[in-house]
């Protein structure tokens, strides 16, 4: 059995700044973008990775999700506390020099862990936790 990583969701509350950082501030390439019922899905992911993809989706995408459940997702949203993605890079200090000269929220600098990577962190617009590693050694 063969069970790979196809799609992740991350909750984004302005597709057009989301899109403006995962394009072209991160380069990953926009794969879809669907509207349905007064909300917004959009598909980006790597060129390198044609078949992993992230999903930049409403903060309460389920059309039965109640009025008080839309409201707390904003309010998670807003602390930055919905979701995170860990991203693998092969230079995680010019990866973190791109990101914070174009206006990144830097979270971390550039640091070794004692777990066998350097990483960085950003928060994105909307306030989601990006981490950038470097395996150690490369």
């Amino acid at each position: 059995m063969d069970i790979r990583l196809s799609q992740c969701f991350i909750a984004v509350d302005d597709h057009d700044k989301a899109i403006a950082f995962y394009r072209d501030v991160l380069g990953l390439e926009v794969r879809n973008d669907v509207g349905f019922e007064g909300m917004r899905w959009v598909t980006v992911g790597s060129p390198s990775q044609p078949d992993v993809n992230i999903v930049l989706e409403p903060p309460a995408a389920d059309p039965n999700a109640s009025p008080a459940d839309k409201q707390a997702m904003a309010e998670l949203m807003a602390k930055g506390m919905l979701r995170g993605v860990i991203f693998a890079t092969d230079d995680c200090d010019a990866t973190f020099e791109r990101i914070s000269a174009a206006g990144g929220e830097v979270l971390q600098e550039p640091m070794d862990q004692p777990y066998g990577v350097r990483d960085c962190a950003f928060r994105d617009p909307a306030g989601n936790l990006l981490r950038f590693n470097q395996p150690r050694g490369m």
